[in-house]
């Protein structure tokens, strides 16, 4: 086996781990949130992907992989059901708490006042 066919198996057992880990964080959500979850899986940057989560019971959370690939992996190891976008009925499920509208108010107006 050459160095670059090592490099390349370590690399896919690196993802395949980070993958697993990120489904089973996501079957943990989904457990804690009503028994089920759906997602979508959006680009954040060139060495990173966010899983956007949203529970039966309207609550969200994300998980972030290194790569799109090991994100796509990971939602289909913990069965999540993903969506091309962040819109449509599913994400009208979506409740958001106090803290996130003052966030959101906060950057809006102008500043972290509502952070304080």
């Amino acid at each position: 086996m050459s160095s670059e066919e090592i490099t390349a198996a370590r690399a896919a057992s690196r993802d395949q781990r980070r993958a697993r880990r990120i489904a089973k964080n996501i079957s943990s959500f989904a457990g804690r949130h009503g028994g089920s979850a759906e997602g979508v899986v959006q680009y954040v940057g060139r060495n990173s992907t966010r899983i956007v989560l949203v529970g039966a019971d309207g609550a969200w959370g994300d998980q972030v992989a290194p790569r799109y690939e090991v994100a796509q992996r990971a939602a289909e190891l913990a069965g999540l059901k993903l969506h091309d976008s962040f819109e449509g009925e599913w994400v009208a499920k979506l409740r958001t708490s106090s803290y996130e509208w003052s966030r959101m108010a906060g950057i809006q107006l102008g500043g972290d006042r509502a952070a304080s």
